[in-house]
């Protein structure tokens, strides 16, 4: 496990590697704010981690979704495949550490840029989805929330021989997958049951808003905050890293547990590179004693 910190490292620490880290979570109230890395020992893999590579298309942007039939067949085509792998992952360590730690009292809550459900599947009771969740799909026209499972059913009725089409479905980030462009013509869209509206997955797309609602849950929940733990991102996207920024201007120390560099490192009273799992679960361990 490498460490970096704002200060001296020794070698010889009794705390061992998580030393820093350690000694500045023990007796504070941690609010968490977690991204992609947190899950990739689930299985969905992260976007911009050392392990993942370059990706063969952008993501799908918020606009683009709403305004252009063809590039919401494209999206539900893929995420017909990728649905069944995304939606069978489990939580891992790091998640189950974080709940442990909530339980414990030790941590007030999460803020979470993931849209995978995996850190109330793992027991965590105060959670605040900034993005959503893959789990819920909304009706455009008339507001409707229904389970992703409900409409992954019709999808396939209306697509009955859609999932033997391809023997390898590469699993993206945020739940669809690749997919041929020759077979994403023949895909037949579902719409809403009570409105016949156009569907969305109940999630924030790249260029797309945080709801209001959301926003002042996470506020709220980052006041509690006597410490802002950052765990599985690289904060390149604004809406986490505004609170490692309010953090930094109100004085509240910031510990960042990521593999490489993030884009708050210079607010960062401890860096740790590590994969959360395991630093998460030592970190848990460390603060029961």
């Amino acid at each position: 496990m490498e460490l970096a910190s704002s200060g001296n490292l020794d070698p010889l620490d009794p705390l061992g590697p998580l030393g820093p880290l350690i000694r500045l979570v023990r007796d504070r109230r941690i609010v968490v704010l977690s991204g992609a890395g947190c899950s990739t020992e689930s299985g969905i893999p992260d976007y911009r981690g050392p392990d993942t590579p370059p990706r063969p298309r952008p993501p799908i942007q918020h606009r683009e979704f709403v305004d252009h039939p063809e590039t919401r067949r494209r999206y539900w085509a893929r995420s017909t495949l990728g649905w069944a792998r995304f939606s069978s992952a489990r939580p891992n360590a790091a998640h189950a550490a974080l709940a442990d730690l909530e339980q414990r009292g030790q941590i007030a809550g999460v803020i979470t840029q993931n849209v995978d459900g995996l850190h109330g599947a793992a027991g965590s009771r105060t959670v605040v989805e900034l993005h959503g969740a893959l789990s819920r799909v909304q009706c455009l026209a008339c507001g409707a929330v229904t389970p992703r499972d409900d409409l992954q059913a019709r999808l396939l009725a209306r697509n009955p021989d859609w999932l033997a089409r391809t023997r390898s479905v590469v699993l993206a980030p945020d739940g669809d997958s690749d997919l041929p462009e020759e077979l994403v013509a023949a895909f037949e869209l579902a719409a809403c049951a009570a409105c016949s509206g156009t569907l969305m997955p109940d999630v924030v797309f790249f260029g797309g808003s945080v709801p209001r609602v959301t926003l002042d849950a996470a506020w709220s929940l980052f006041d509690r905050a006597e410490v802002l733990l950052v765990v599985g991102s690289s904060l390149t996207v604004f809406s986490g890293y505004r609170f490692v920024r309010r953090a930094a201007e109100r004085g509240v120390p910031v510990a960042i547990l990521n593999r490489g560099p993030t884009r708050g490192d210079q607010h960062a009273a401890v860096r740790v590179d590590a994969r959360a799992g395991t630093a998460l679960t030592e970190l848990a361990s460390a603060l029961d004693r």
